[in-house]
Formats: C-alpha cells, sequence, structure tokens
C-alpha cells in the first residue's frame, strides 16, 4: 500500500474512486484498489455509466436479454446501473463493516432529469434504495433547492443519502439543515439512526475553472487565479465544524447518528498550470471524503504531500479573497448560481446520453 495515500487516510481523509464500471468490478480491478491503495468507497454518474456501456462488451448480454423480455431503455438503464452498484457494495462489504458504516459506501444516483421535482426525486430515491437492497449504498440526490425537501424526507425514511452538485455555502448551510432535519425525522419515525449516512459532495475545481474564465475576460488579475475553490471548501468545512457540536447535534449524536461528512468532488486538476494533487493536498481535515479519478489517486500516490489539517489554514483570508474577487467584478452568487444550473444540466445531458447508449446497444446487437 502506498505510503503517501496512507498517510493522507490517518490524517483523516477516506480516499473514494470516482469511476465505476463492470469490467473493473468483474477483472479484480477495485478489490486491487482497495486493498492496495487505500480506496474506501467508489461514486458514479450517468457519465461514467455511460462511458462504460460505451467501451467493451461486458455489457452485452445482460443488454440482449433484457431487449427479448422487452424491457424499456429506461428499464434497461435501471436494471444495468444498478446491478454494477450491488456488485460494487458487494466488494466493498467488508470495508463498510470494519468502519462501522462509515465507508465502504457506494452511490446511485436519482435521475438529472428529476433534478427540479422533489416529489418525482424522493419517490426514486425510496425506489433505488429498495432495488439495490444493500446497506452501503447511498443514493445521490443534487442539491437544488427542489432537492433539499427530498433530501429531508428520504433520510425519515431510513434511506442513505448523498447530496450532490453543492457550490456555495450557503446552499451547504442549507444542505446541513435538512440533513439534521432528516435524522430528526427519522428518529421521530422509530428509524435506526446508526444505519443512515450521508455525504455532502462539494464541488471543487469547477468553482476555479468558471471564475478563472471571467478573470480572464477582464483582463488580469492572474493573482486571483485557481484560489476561490480551495477558500470556499475551507469555508465550508468550518460550517460543518460548528454545525455538528453544540446540544442539537449532540442530542442526535446520542442516539447513534454519524456527522455528514465533507466529500469534495471534481478534484482533478483542469489547469495543466496547476499542481495535479493541489484539490487532494489543500483540503487535508479530519473526517472528509475526497473522490478522485484513478489518475489523481496514482498521482497522489507518487508525488502528493500530507499536511495535516491543510484545509484549517488561511480560513480567515479566504472570505478576503471572495470580497476581493467582488471588487473587480466576479460576483460570486453568480458564479455559484451559474455552476448549479449547468451542473444540473451536465448531468441531465449525461444521463441522455446514458439512454442514448443503451438504445444504440440494443440496436447494434440485433442487427448482429
Amino acid at each position: 500500500m502506498s505510503e503517501r495515500l496512507n498517510a493522507l487516510a490517518e490524517a483523516g481523509v477516506s480516499i473514494w474512486l470516482d469511476d465505476l464500471s463492470r469490467e473493473r468490478i468483474e477483472s479484480g480491478g477495485l478489490a486491487d484498489l482497495v486493498k492496495e491503495k487505500h480506496v474506501v468507497g467508489v461514486t458514479t454518474n450517468p457519465t461514467i455509466f455511460a462511458a462504460a456501456l460505451a467501451n467493451g462488451q461486458v455489457y452485452d448480454a445482460q443488454v440482449r436479454e433484457l431487449a427479448a423480455r422487452g424491457a424499456s431503455v429506461d428499464d434497461t438503464v435501471r436494471e444495468v446501473t444498478v446491478a454494477d452498484v450491488q456488485q460494487a457494495c458487494d466488494v466493498f462489504s467488508g470495508t463498510w463493516e470494519t468502519t462501522g458504516g462509515v465507508d465502504g459506501r457506494v452511490s446511485l444516483e436519482v435521475s438529472p432529469l428529476l433534478a427540479r421535482d422533489t416529489d418525482a426525486t424522493l419517490a426514486e430515491a425510496v425506489d433505488l434504495w429498495k432495488a439495490v437492497d444493500r446497506p452501503n449504498l447511498l443514493v445521490k440526490i443534487p442539491a437544488t433547492q427542489e432537492g433539499l425537501s427530498a433530501i429531508t424526507s428520504a433520510l425519515a425514511e431510513g434511506v442513505s443519502v448523498n447530496v450532490t452538485l453543492i457550490f456555495s455555502v450557503e446552499r451547504y448551510r442549507d444542505v446541513m439543515t435538512a440533513y439534521l432535519e432528516g435524522l430528526e425525522r427519522a428518529a421521530a419515525n422509530g428509524q435506526n439512526l446508526g444505519n443512515i449516512a450521508s455525504v455532502a459532495s462539494f464541488f471543487v475545481s469547477r468553482v476555479d475553472t468558471e471564475v478563472d474564465k471571467r478573470l480572464d475576460a477582464l483582463d488580469g488579475h492572474d493573482d486571483l487565479k485557481g484560489k476561490l475553490a480551495i477558500a470556499n471548501a475551507k469555508l465550508a468545512y468550518r460550517h460543518w465544524q460548528e454545525t455538528f457540536a453544540g446540544p442539537r447535534w449532540e442530542f442526535l449524536a446520542s442516539k447513534g447518528a454519524k456527522s455528514q461528512r465533507c466529500l469534495w468532488a471534481s478534484t482533478s486538476t483542469k489547469n495543466p498550470d496547476f499542481r495535479d494533487v493541489l484539490y487532494v493536498e489543500e483540503l487535508i481535515g479530519s473526517e472528509t471524503v475526497n473522490t478522485m479519478p484513478l489518475e489523481t489517486v496514482q498521482a497522489f500516490q507518487d508525488h502528493g504531500a500530507v499536511k495535516p489539517n491543510s484545509i484549517l489554514d488561511g480560513v480567515a483570508d479566504a472570505q478576503k479573497l471572495v470580497e476581493r474577487l467582488a471588487e473587480v467584478g466576479v460576483d460570486y452568487d453568480d458564479v455559484v448560481t451559474t455552476l448549479e444550473a449547468e451542473g444540473v444540466q451536465k448531468f441531465a445531458d449525461s444521463f441522455q446520453e446514458l439512454l442514448d447508449g443503451i438504445r444504440a446497444k440494443r440496436e447494434q446487437l440485433a442487427a448482429a
């Protein structure tokens, strides 16, 4: 096992893989990452499933069998993705047991096409939870305004949730409130709070990509580039520390509740001028998750530096950075609003690509 990855884990960071495919599961590659790279969880999304489906023939038999049964394209997507997630949950079952349900988690996303529909999101979240039927599943629900109520209601029914597409500190506070309210309702419903888990997926690199694009349009201010994403995450973590303390949380914790950990998402470095492990090294903190593509895991294994609690450094300057950006013409609220809208649309487009991929695969197999 890599010394650097082990040190990262010992500093409080759970390493989750941002990639899942049936080939990786069946080849033993996922199990190898658990053994050798300290990977203790995996997240997925329609983009990842679409790419996996397009490559190779590993899904052909199941797609052919479902077509023969007369399954619709939507039902085929459901069965294919549920099957992969069930297998991945089984790979991580040992991790889930040894960590007391903290790690060993696998995420499956509610259809992004439902991101603005509270009732439909809740219904599909509960349906996915029952379909996968694994205690280490996390159902991904987007942190849109409409998604917040669905998050609370799903938790109240005992569904473990990965809240995704969080870009702003204000929305993150709303997410934590939704989590606490969900736990309180779950307790009132007689749910065992120790069986409910949640992470809040706070997106990182996309923030710098959007801000730096705006700075380029303003002709300069290079000194402000590549900074807001980390500052934004640091501010979010400070609010996490404040929220999961005090009487309200202590009451829930006494009933077995686990804190909703910060999960740093989109942590591969998009700008080649930046260090390729920047969004890992600068966001090290207790009870955090960093979900990375395999390339970033390997890069950190090779040359990552572990500075414990690096996420606590420079928090006082983070808000000043937001104010400085506003002075030069970059509005924080507009940035995060834009990113949320784009994020929802990108995942919806990816889901449509997955549907189209299944349709094309069926036609290809029928012709053959």
